[in-house]
């Protein structure tokens, strides 16, 4: 999930297909909430009881172009997996892809199944990278409707962009 399928924060925000597990399986990349959704589908077909959770966070990585399109540093409504192993519900984040990772000095995060595996807190340099600013729960489903309002709010100049052949990861190499 995490290498499989390339992040790409530039999907349609607007469309509920951004949301669905099923069409980022298809499009074989898509964005934290698509990614988390996608695995915690992954893991319910294998008997594993898993949710999507979500959390503002603030990025201290992220490239330039994406910032100055987004007009801030704050990812909300960032998703993750919440996945039920051993009794107890630990955190996953398949959010960035190791070639992504790579690019921008980070160590891609694993899941060993014991500890919460969140972003780190710090790149490979001892830098700020990661944040979590504020907790917004976990969900058994995808709230689409509701995440689509509120993209279309907090990043209202990525609206009226055209993001089509925009990538996050040829943006890190760039820079």
């Amino acid at each position: 999930m995490r290498d499989g399928i390339r992040y790409n924060p530039y999907v349609s925000m607007r469309s509920p297909e951004s949301y669905r597990a099923s069409s980022v399986l298809a499009a074989g990349n898509g964005y934290c909430v698509g990614k988390a959704a996608l695995y915690a589908a992954a893991c319910r077909v294998h008997g594993i009881p898993a949710r999507v959770g979500f959390a503002d966070v603030r990025n201290h990585l992220t490239t330039e172009k994406l910032r100055q399109s987004m007009g801030s540093d704050l990812f909300t409504w960032h998703g993750f997996t919440d996945v039920f192993v051993d009794g107890a519900w630990r955190k996953a984040t398949p959010t960035f892809n190791d070639t992504l990772c790579a690019k921008l000095g980070v160590k891609p995060l694993d899941f060993d199944g014991h500890a919460d595996a969140l972003l780190h807190p710090f790149d490979g340099e001892g830098r700020a990278y990661m944040q979590y600013v504020n907790d917004h729960g976990s969900y058994h489903d995808v709230p689409a409707k509701f995440l689509m309002r509120e993209m279309a709010r907090e990043y209202a100049n990525m609206q009226g962009e055209d993001l089509a052949g925009r990538d996050m990861e040829r943006e890190a190499a760039e820079q």
